[in-house]
């Protein structure tokens, strides 16, 4: 496993997103799902956050990505979502007749940390240090 590095520390920070298009409308297909992406992993990118895999369904999205310490989750989550919205309504504009008063995602988001191992794992290895 590779760990990420800057001046002072070492980490690796793994986050699963996903969003989900307003009232989970079915209007992402595979071109707007390349968009989508390629919209995303440009404006992460600007909060230092790397995309490691990406996949959708029709009315949602699930991004891996990697970031350092120093990024700001919910402003790149919020950057993401404006961005996307604003250009996929400006690219596609037959996409709006399916939107409700235009929104394109939900208000919501799931974000999940990954880690190699359990909760559990990490507990005992916390519980025996010292002995």
């Amino acid at each position: 496993m590779a760990l990420d590095n800057n001046n002072h520390s070492v980490f690796l920070l793994n986050y699963h997103l996903v969003l989900c298009t307003k009232y989970r409308k079915k209007v992402i297909n595979e071109e707007i799902s390349e968009r989508l992406k390629n919209i995303l992993v440009d404006t992460s990118s600007k909060y230092g956050i790397t995309l490691v895999e990406w996949n959708h369904d029709k009315d949602h999205v699930h991004l891996l990505f990697r970031e350092k310490p120093d990024s700001d989750l919910s402003k790149m989550i919020s950057a993401d979502k404006s961005a996307s919205s604003r250009r996929i309504k400006n690219e596609f504009p037959n996409i709006r007749k399916y939107l409700w008063k235009e929104y394109f995602w939900s208000r919501s988001y799931c974000l999940l940390t990954t880690g190699g191992v359990t909760i559990d794992v990490i507990k005992k290895n916390i519980e025996n240090q010292g002995k």
